[in-house]
């Protein structure tokens, strides 16, 4: 977030980017049956809903309209990211251009009870035109409004083809044994992996060999020590999301927590952009600590893949506080 004007939308997949249910019958408010989360008429105002009040709160930079519309992960890191810019840009954002959403595929998931969601994988007029933006949507009840939860950026060839059943698209459940790694274990093991490095689940890539080869480059910069430490965030909205795709995997989201703790030699003091120094509490004498949230979307193959068996496709992260002593 060191100064990332207006653009946390437009990170790509290779920069950077719901409670899963059941796809069984279950009891939740005494309802039983499997229902589509919405119609597609519905699923397009909810997108273009989102779109306007994005928008609104872009030009403003000002958090509070769009915050109806934004929640989990994806809410923690555009809230933030628009308290930082309101303090550094209380005037609003003089380069504001409106974000479009276009070519909408609506990925409808049945299931029992609430919350309910869908995916709307879209174009958009921000980074590569053949990148697609899929949306994870939200509602946690019939009077409540439809909310981002997820946002991954894939190239369009890397979009899965999902499974369908009578018409609509088959949700997994969190604790399948039908995956390499079912979704309620992703964050357990991404962040274990992030720590030692095992080969295990993971497939080598941007997201796993790379930014851990990156992370072990700073903790050696002369003169500034780096610590990470990482953590499972998986309850409420912030839950993983899987949808069945043809191959017999999965893609999921999921989001995880990491501390990045800065010191300096003695006499010096870590620097930070504009934008954390925004959301700093405390005073830097010689250490900073920037506290992130990181979103991703992962293929995980069918079960009997223990190596390789997950694909990190996507990640989104953003700073969304900081600490100085």
């Amino acid at each position: 977030m060191d100064r990332r004007p207006a653009r946390f939308l437009a990170a790509t997949a290779a920069a950077t980017v719901l409670t899963l249910t059941a796809s069984g019958c279950v009891t939740v408010h005494g309802e039983l049956a499997l229902l589509p989360p919405a119609t597609k008429t519905e699923a397009a105002q909810a997108l273009a809903d989102f779109t306007t009040a994005y928008n609104r709160a872009d030009k403003a930079y000002d958090p509070a309209l769009d915050s109806d519309r934004v929640t989990g992960p994806l809410g923690e890191i555009n809230q933030s990211g628009l308290r930082a810019r309101q303090i550094n840009t209380p005037g609003g954002n003089p380069d504001h251009k409106p974000l479009v959403l276009s070519d909408a595929r609506f990925v409808l998931p049945r299931k029992a009870g609430w919350p309910r969601w869908f995916v709307a994988d879209t174009a958009s007029n921000r980074g590569a035109g053949d990148q697609r933006w899929l949306l994870v949507f939200m509602r946690n009840g019939p009077e409540k409004l439809w909310e981002v939860a997820y946002l991954t950026i894939l190239a369009e060839g890397d979009v899965p083809e999902f499974s369908e059943e009578e018409g609509y698209a088959v949700p997994v459940a969190a604790d399948t044994d039908a995956l390499a790694v079912a979704p309620e274990d992703l964050g357990k093991e991404y962040v274990a992996y992030l720590k030692d490095g095992r080969p295990g689940p993971f497939a080598p890539g941007t997201h796993t060999t790379q930014w851990r080869a990156e992370r072990q480059k700073a903790a050696k910069r002369p003169g500034m020590a780096t610590q990470y430490i990482d953590r499972v965030t998986d309850q409420g909205d912030f839950a993983p999301l899987g949808l069945r795709t043809k191959d017999g995997g999965a893609l999921v989201f999921f989001a995880t927590r990491y501390f990045e703790r800065q010191t300096a030699a003695k006499g010096y003091r870590p620097k930070v952009g504009p934008d954390t120094k925004a959301l700093l509490t405390g005073e830097i004498r010689n250490t900073v600590t920037r506290e992130w949230v990181s979103s991703q979307a992962v293929l995980v193959k069918p079960a009997g893949t223990d190596r390789d068996g997950v694909t990190v496709a996507s990640r989104l992260q953003g700073v969304v506080g900081a600490e100085g002593s």
